[in-house]
């Protein structure tokens, strides 16, 4: 009984997590020298081939293709350089498609999972050899991303999860950068199973992601003014009164496959995967 009661209440505090609060890193992360010139074509090529219009890849597809393992493995040792650190909008296209692009790795070296939390350590692992350091995906964006570009981080990470905005069939490019971030929200936000607008109900329904990085969008006017620049244009007279309900959906961490794994993992799952 003793046992039970002590499971029982460290689930509902991971429940608490998963509905109310950002998943925290360990260590603070750290700032992540990403090198200048990173060649992003092959990669664009791969995500072509694998990411469907959904955002959802075909990992066993990709996983049985050597030479796209390769492809992917190459494009990323381009990040171990050191020398000329990139700035601008150079870094901050290098620093998305790295993110996205190890965390795929990642996958991909696992695969087949259910979901990114049967791993240890993924986000806070330090594994991805950047400018010349270990680093983790933790730092490449909270230490590294965040600072730069803010809440628009929010839109263009995808953490392998099915609730993740769609991840884009296109890599991140310097030249490009400000309209691919545009088109992304865009994607997030138009999307009823990710976002539900309900104007007869005087309510919205978002991502659990505006929530937990409440901060970052409050520095630039919070929900309302990212919805009047980003939804639907026919929802436009409903969100301009701003005087509606919002409510947060439950996180899916269950994998963005094409396939069928992550398409029936649940909140309990990642609960006991979180706990064990």
């Amino acid at each position: 009984m003793k046992h039970s009661t002590k499971l029982l209440s460290a689930l509902l505090v991971l429940t608490s997590l998963v509905t109310s609060a950002p998943l925290q890193a360990k260590e603070k992360p750290i700032k992540v020298t990403i090198p200048s010139g990173v060649n992003h074509s092959a990669y664009d090529q791969l995500l072509k081939k694998y990411v469907d219009g959904k955002g959802l890849v075909a990992y066993e597809k990709w996983k049985n293709d050597a030479a796209d393992i390769k492809a992917l493995d190459n494009y990323l040792k381009q990040y171990a350089a050191t020398g000329k650190e990139a700035s601008g909008n150079d870094k901050a296209a290098s620093s998305i498609n790295a993110y996205n692009a190890f965390t795929m790795q990642w996958i991909l070296r696992n695969y087949p999972i259910e979901s990114i939390w049967q791993l240890k350590d993924s986000f806070e692992g330090k594994r991805h050899e950047v400018g010349g350091k270990e680093v983790s995906l933790d730092d490449i964006e909270q230490g590294t991303l965040n600072p730069q570009i803010g809440y628009k981080e929010h839109a263009v990470l995808v953490c392998a999860a099915r609730s993740c905005p769609p991840l884009s069939r296109d890599a991140y490019s310097a030249d490009k950068l400000d309209s691919q971030i545009d088109a992304a929200f865009t994607r997030w936000l138009g999307r009823p199973d990710l976002t539900e607008f309900q104007p007869k109900d005087n309510a919205v329904a978002i991502s659990s992601i505006f929530k937990w990085f409440k901060k970052d969008f409050d520095k630039v006017g919070g929900v309302p003014k990212i919805f009047a620049h980003y939804a639907p244009s026919k929802y436009e007279h409903f969100l301009k009164s701003a005087n509606y309900t919002v409510n947060f959906k439950s996180y899916n961490w269950g994998l963005n496959d094409q396939g069928t794994h992550g398409r029936n993992y649940t909140t309990s799952q990642f609960l006991l995967d979180k706990l064990f």
